[in-house]
């Protein structure tokens, strides 16, 4: 059996991943609310593996093991980080405190395709966005997960999270609004 492979990524409206230093937006754009919160912690409530690239992997691994009091992390923060989780990297050569964490260096695409045919849980990736884009290219993404936060961020925005992928038909899977405002939307998509 094939696991699936989803691709899960957080956007501005006019697609930025995240936004300059000294920009006053706050996590999640200051848009998070109780509705997201529990639907995210809902999400990695099920046994899954995580795959990050290495920039994706040390901004989370700086973050979770920074002395930060996990009671002040979202609960779905907290389950990422007990989650079994597969770094593709030529760099890094240690898991940064992540309890269970496996370095694997060489192609992604390859990397990629062997997890799906060999684990017993489903993949998903947050962020990671040239790692994903070329997992994409390859079509080994089955699912792109969208939450996309009601912002404009044109002059702060930065990591546009669709900038390096090619050409792609996306079929609506699933969409849903969280808390009257985000909207996530599940696609499946096919090379063009």
């Amino acid at each position: 059996m094939t696991a699936t492979y989803t691709w899960d990524v957080f956007s501005t409206l006019d697609g930025y991943g995240s936004y300059t230093e000294g920009a006053d937006w706050g996590g999640y754009w200051s848009k998070q609310g109780p509705e997201l919160l529990e639907h995210r912690a809902a999400l990695f409530d099920t046994e899954q593996r995580m795959v990050f690239g290495a920039t994706t992997f040390r901004e989370t691994a700086e973050i979770m093991s920074s002395g930060i009091d996990p009671h002040t992390l979202d609960e779905w923060n907290v389950r990422t980080m007990r989650m079994p989780a597969t770094v593709i990297s030529s760099t890094l050569r240690d898991t940064l405190g992540w309890p269970d964490a496996t370095i694997v260096s060489g192609d992604a695409v390859d990397i990629v395709a062997r997890l799906k045919q060999e684990s017993d849980v489903p993949l998903r990736s947050p962020a990671s966005l040239s790692l994903n884009w070329a997992l994409m290219a390859a079509g080994l993404v089955d699912r792109l997960q969208v939450t996309i936060f009601p912002v404009i961020s044109g002059r702060t925005g930065t990591s546009p999270i669709l900038a390096g992928a090619g050409d792609f038909d996306l079929e609506l899977l699933d969409s849903r609004t969280l808390d009257g405002r985000t909207q996530q939307l599940v696609y499946r998509p096919t090379v063009r």
